[in-house]
């Protein structure tokens, strides 16, 4: 079990993932990046540095995952980029058919998970691709936390010889990890406790640490899981950390419906294990609008007060 760090030090997630993959493809040239008109910082280096190995397609999603696929059968290595609701709805069929169909080791990086795009609204929302995602046969899900596990997210899907799904949010956070942690076991206990399980995916996992600690002041004491692989999952750990502590809690910034939460259900099920579980994340009648992010997750019940008096509750 690794634990969490009292780390002051924050970077921008999505950064560390982009600046891992830079140092990769630099190294080597079969390493392609195709973007649909998406920028970042970080991404300005590919553009001056290694142009053969960059290409924007523009605003057209479908065709930037038709034009990976057919790069891949060349022997690339191809990393694609959008805005994860248009990356992974708009474009599902061609994920699909092109690369799920012939088991392309391509990479798809959805950027802005849950609400990042907060202000963007609903058409920029992704709540349903974790969902959608994991219905694909073959396809691998990765869900950074911090900026290692980003970081760490580019040399893991470089060495995938499948479809990779990486869900990359934006934003400063700090780290969650050391620098030697091993992150081929696809979760890892970042509190430990003994009354309740709470497990969550992305930057929802900051979410449950602070949930944990105010958690204390009720004599609750709650382990924190972060579920970063989100498929393959598992199992075998997971239904061991379940049955020491089978009050589970699920915790994401995604529909209710497909989440980890499903996930985890799924597997105590299968299992044919016997534990309680409340899944915390955006239910069907939640009505997403515009605002700030903590805005949002407020109105539907992310917020700190919500999820630990939903918690006490239960």
């Amino acid at each position: 079990m690794s634990k969490a760090q009292n780390s002051s030090d924050t970077f921008d997630i999505r950064d560390a993932f982009f600046d891992s993959l830079y140092e990769i493809a630099s190294k080597d040239e079969k390493v392609m990046f195709l973007t649909a008109d998406m920028d970042a910082v970080s991404l300005r280096k590919f553009r001056e540095g290694l142009k053969k190995q960059y290409i924007n397609v523009g605003i057209a999603e479908q065709n930037l995952v038709s034009v990976a696929a057919g790069l891949a059968l060349g022997g690339r290595k191809v990393f694609i980029y959008a805005i994860a609701s248009f990356m992974t709805q708009r474009c599902y069929e061609q994920i699909k058919v092109d690369i799920c169909g012939m088991r392309l080791p391509v990479a798809i990086i959805g950027a802005g998970p849950g609400i990042t795009y907060n202000s963007d609204g609903f058409t920029h929302h992704a709540i349903e691709d974790i969902a959608i995602m994991r219905a694909l046969g073959g396809m691998t899900i990765f869900n950074p936390s911090d900026p290692g596990t980003a970081a760490v997210a580019a040399s893991l899907a470089v060495k995938s010889k499948a479809p990779f799904y990486v869900r990359i949010d934006k934003g400063m956070f700090p780290f969650l990890y050391r620098k030697d942690q091993d992150f081929e076991k696809g979760l890892s206990v970042l509190k430990d406790g003994k009354d309740i399980l709470i497990i969550a995916t992305g930057v929802m996992v900051h979410q449950a640490l602070v949930v944990a600690e105010e958690l204390l002041n009720h004599s609750i004491d709650a382990a924190v899981v972060d579920l970063y692989r989100i498929k393959p999952v598992n199992s075998k750990m997971l239904l061991k950390l379940i049955e020491r502590i089978p009050r589970v809690i699920t915790l994401e910034e995604h529909s209710i419906v497909g989440g980890i939460g499903s996930v985890v259900g799924e597997i105590i099920i299968d299992a044919g294990k016997s534990a309680l579980l409340k899944r915390i994340a955006i239910l069907e009648d939640c009505r997403l609008g515009y605002g700030s992010r903590e805005w949002m997750r407020s109105s539907c019940g992310l917020d700190k007060k919500s999820i630990v008096d939903a918690i006490i509750g239960w």
